[in-house]
């Protein structure tokens, strides 16, 4: 993957990986002074990105279209001993969550974006909360701030195309060997027919605590139980996933194990470009039920902030940079929309 990329064939995969990006980037490009001095505050980096993806008041800067969802989790009883938050030993935490595509477009059709989230917050008995926003790539393209703005740049699209310049792209992998990890997921991404059979990870690391007040770091990942299904070559619905999903739910629950990745020492815990080897060590710490869909703008999640440190005692945040990039961003895009009329001068 670290190989010159040239001809149609490279420039097409170039296309896809920058598409990836694009969605992914965005959601982390607005954070206050992370990056670049005073001249890129929050509200320059909103305004520059809203001008190339557009503006539409009301809704979430990244991951615009989605829908809210409801149900809980059940703890498997296994993670107790590594962490003391309640979510892995209370008998039944009650869930709101949220399902959605990558990018600010709240019309884009579901099947045109390749990033797709959940966003859960749990709510145990001991009146704390815990917030988690998950994507389906398991690794970001960077490791730092200064390389989500260099990202942001190289795959703002083209005006004459749509589409992210590959000239560009290239100049920045070239830029940011650390991309390789993340430019090899994206070249070899499958999409499943569904929300429901797509592998959702938190990408960053974070550290449990157990009861001797020891961590231990880990990243996790919900793992679908409904089983995997290639998305049709066409599909003419804008809101496939979306429809697909409530169908589904109109027939029972569905489920995703909560998978924990253990890390060894000298795994990267303050770097999200960097994967860690698959034979780690993983705790089944429970199962996500989702029960019931609710429309967008009707649904609990609505108002909330998936900001990821947002944690309950026994979860702590690890070293990642980009983690408090991300609590930045969430809050600036939060503070935003909730002084506009959802919809207000927005148009499909």
């Amino acid at each position: 993957m670290n190989s010159p990329l040239h001809g149609p064939k490279k420039a097409l995969r170039l296309a896809g990986i920058g598409a990836v990006m694009l969605a992914l980037g965005a959601g982390f490009a607005y954070a206050a002074g992370w990056i670049g001095g005073p001249q890129l505050t929050p509200q320059r980096i909103i305004d520059t990105f809203e001008a190339q993806a557009g503006h539409y008041a009301g809704y979430r800067k990244n991951h615009a279209k989605g829908l809210c969802v409801s149900g809980y989790f059940q703890p498997s009883g296994q993670a107790a001993a590594l962490s003391t938050a309640r979510a892995f030993s209370q008998q039944y935490v009650p869930v709101i969550g949220r399902f959605a595509i990558g990018g600010a477009n709240p019309f884009a059709p579901d099947t045109a974006v390749p990033v797709r989230s959940l966003a859960i917050q749990l709510s145990t008995d001991d009146g704390q909360v815990w917030r988690t926003g998950m994507n389906n790539p398991p690794v970001l393209a960077v490791s730092t701030p200064q390389g989500f703005y260099d990202q942001v740049l190289a795959s703002a699209p083209d005006p004459a195309t749509g589409k992210p310049d590959p000239a560009k792209l290239q100049a920045f992998f070239a830029a940011h060997p650390e991309s390789a990890a993340f430019r090899q997921w994206a070249a070899g991404y499958k999409a499943s027919d569904s929300f429901a059979s797509t592998q959702y990870h938190s990408i960053n690391a974070f550290r449990l605590i157990d009861a001797h007040g020891t961590a231990h770091p880990v990243r996790w990942q919900l793992e679908p139980q409904t089983p995997f299904a290639a998305l049709p070559g066409q599909v003419d619905d804008k809101r496939f996933l979306q429809h697909d999903l409530q169908q589904r739910l109109a027939q029972g629950p569905l489920r995703w194990t909560l998978r924990l990745v253990l890390a060894d020492p000298g795994d990267a815990q303050d770097d999200p470009a960097r994967p860690w080897p698959a034979e780690r060590k993983t705790v089944d710490a429970g199962t996500l039920v989702i029960e019931q869909v609710d429309a967008q703008e009707q649904g609990a999640c609505r108002d909330l902030n998936f900001d990821p440190l947002i944690l309950p005692s026994g979860i702590q945040p690890s070293d990642d940079p980009i983690l408090a990039a991300r609590s930045a961003a969430y809050s600036e895009s939060f503070n935003r929309r909730s002084r506009e009329s959802l919809g207000a001068g927005a148009h499909p």
